[in-house]
């Protein structure tokens, strides 16, 4: 039971991040887009040692590689640093759950509605995922 609950309170603060997330970025989506383009195409792209790291679940799996390839190539450099941090987050929480046999079965379903919360804000950015 402390588990599911833990699941569902995980599931609920992404999505929290993902709106919050949202909300900062789309008022500074056109300025910054214009003041840093000669930042973005120079820049070379930010990679981290967990980025290629799979959590064991094909819909964690998928949704987050979407997500990442997404965020590298759509969103603005000044907001990118939000989104690989939820990435992170979603890639620390998820192998953790993964880990556990008790979670692991309903950790697809989280997975499933996390792409459904984000392919609904990343639409702002043209993202089809």
């Amino acid at each position: 039971m402390l588990t599911k609950i833990s699941l569902l309170l995980g599931v609920v603060c992404i999505i929290v991040l993902i709106g919050c997330s949202k909300t900062e970025n789309t008022n500074s989506n056109t300025t910054a887009a214009n003041t840093n383009k000669a930042a973005t195409t120079t820049a070379p792209p930010v990679t981290t040692a967990a980025a290629g790291e799979k959590i064991g679940v094909p819909e964690c799996d998928e949704f987050i590689a979407a997500y990442d390839a997404c965020v590298s190539s759509k969103v603005p450099e000044t907001a990118r640093a939000q989104y690989k941090t939820a990435i992170e987050q979603w890639r620390s929480s998820w192998r953790k759950l993964a880990e556990n046999p008790n979670t692991k079965a309903t950790l697809a379903s989280a997975c499933k509605q996390s792409a459904e919360s984000a392919r609904a804000s990343m639409k702002t950015y043209g993202c089809t995922f």
